[in-house]
Order: structure tokens, then sequence, then C-alpha cells
């Protein structure tokens, strides 16, 4: 019988592999499983695969509007419990647009790695795992 990996699942949803593979290694290193999605198609089988702790959410993506992702999931116990949108877009709309949506917070791209960890420990508290 294999032990259910009980570590918190971060799901990256950014077309940009300089963005999502330097975001990758920074959360395994810090004790968390991720996945990665490049469009909302894939954001969403990856949702209703296994519902991710914590959603970093790019809001332009190659398939459309990133926050179409939280319309899809709206409703359904496939949506993460915190979403967040990485975006380029430093404008007031922009940030409007996130949070109606249903974003717990916006971050502008590149984000410092010790805010996003700072954050992330907001987000997504430690688990204490029974061995």
């Amino acid at each position: 019988m294999t032990k259910e990996d009980t570590r918190p699942l971060v799901l990256i949803v950014d077309d940009s592999p300089h963005v999502t593979g330097p975001l990758r290694i920074l959360f395994e290193e810090t004790g968390r499983r991720v996945v990665v999605a490049a469009s909302i198609v894939s954001a969403v089988r990856a949702c209703e695969t296994e519902r991710p702790d914590l959603m970093l959410l790019d809001v332009s993506l190659p398939d459309g509007d990133g926050l179409s992702v939280l319309e899809i999931l709206h409703g359904t116990r496939a949506l993460p419990p915190v979403t967040v949108a990485l975006t380029g877009h430093d404008d007031d709309l922009t940030v409007q647009r996130c949070r109606a949506a249903g974003c717990r917070d916006v971050l502008l791209k590149p984000v410092p790695v010790r805010d996003l960890l700072r954050h992330a420990a907001e987000w997504i508290p430690e688990r204490v795992v029974s061995a």
C-alpha cells in the first residue's frame, strides 16, 4: 500500500517556461508538490484531476483570458481554495478584474522570491503530517 502524498499542491498556470521553471523549483524546494499548466484547458483538467491548494494564474494565456479558468470552475469542487493572479499588467482595471473573478491577490511579475514565499505561507499554511 502506498502512502498518499499530503504535501500542499501548487498549480502554476503560465505558458512561459521562464516563469514556470523557477517557480516549480522554488515551491518544490520548500516542500510543496507542483503541477504546471500552460493553457486554460490544461489548467481546468489539472484542477479536476486533483484540486490544488493554491493556483497561481497568469491572466494572459495562449487560448484566452486566464481568468476564465475561475469562471469555468466556479461552483465546482475543483475550484482551488486560493487563486492568485500573476500578471505583467499593473493597471487598476486588471487588478479589479482579477479580484472580481475571485483572486485572493494580484501580484506583478516578476514577483520577488521572498515576497512570494511569505505570501504562500499565508495562502497555504504548513500542514501537520502524521508519520
